[in-house]
């Protein structure tokens, strides 16, 4: 890869895990262009290299959690050994809930994987200094793992999220994979009855004191970005990490930063 020319700016190249689900990451990529074009390029060269692995052959995370599939290491190593090989400098995998098995996987890598609950909670912190409690709207799995639960606690806020089979959170199970009318089955034509449950979802975080939601699953993402009426402010952690990753890109933050963070 190194042997590529990369334009003057570039410093460092980023790799994506994607695929998990095939949304994530197009709406990822999507977010990098408009982000470089906010701040001022106007070629396809001013745009930054970057890898991108389509693994969408990844068991689901969430039934890996709970033992109903089989591991998800392996399969994330791989691709993470992949995208090395290629020449990344670091790596964002787009799927909330694969950080659930980070810990097992990053030791692995010669390459970070930028951890997406830290750095969100990080732009939650700093740009909304006087929120306190945030609501976390997320599969099984990551609020299983207590992803967010953890990043949120370290650093002095509180979380609110639904307990798990409680009706709420089945609403959100259901808005992101009903085989009818959930995300990963309409995809970007997100149905109204995905919409009404992810609207009583939210309603019922502002019910608990939740000041502003994060949309911890990247099918949220899509959906919360496509819905005209949201009752709460909301994070994209899609849109921090790509604001992040533009910054690693053209080295207006250094890895070393991050890193030591």
């Amino acid at each position: 890869m190194r042997q590529l020319q990369l334009s003057s700016q570039q410093i460092a190249v980023p790799g994506i895990l994607g695929g998990m689900g095939p949304l994530a990451h197009i709406e990822f990529e999507q977010q990098l262009i408009q982000k470089n074009l906010e701040r001022g390029s106007s070629t396809d060269q001013a745009h930054p290299v970057w890898i991108l692995v389509n693994a969408s052959n990844i068991p689901d995370r969430t039934k890996s959690l709970t033992g109903d599939c089989s591991d998800c290491v392996p399969w994330l190593l791989h691709y993470g050994r992949l995208l090395e090989r290629c020449g990344v400098d670091f790596m964002i995998v787009t799927c909330n809930t694969s950080h659930a098995f980070y810990d097992r996987v990053q030791p692995s890598l010669n390459v970070p994987w930028i951890h997406l609950m830290a750095q969100t909670v990080d732009f939650i912190r700093v740009t909304y200094p006087q929120v306190r409690r945030v609501g976390v709207l997320a599969t099984d799995g990551t609020l299983r793992a207590e992803l967010y639960n953890r990043s949120l606690i370290q650093a002095g806020l509180m979380p609110i999220v639904p307990m798990l089979g409680s009706e709420v959170q089945q609403q959100i199970m259901q808005s992101i994979y009903h085989p009818d009318w959930g995300i990963k089955h309409t995809g970007i034509l997100i149905s109204e009855q995905a919409i009404r449950s992810l609207q009583i979802s939210i309603g019922w975080l502002q019910q608990q004191g939740a000041e502003l939601i994060i949309a911890g699953c990247t099918e949220l993402s899509v959906a919360l970005a496509r819905m005209q009426a949201i009752s709460l402010p909301w994070v994209d952690p899609l849109e921090v990490a790509a604001s992040l990753t533009m910054d690693l890109a053209f080295g207006r933050r250094s890895l070393q930063s991050i890193w030591a963070a």
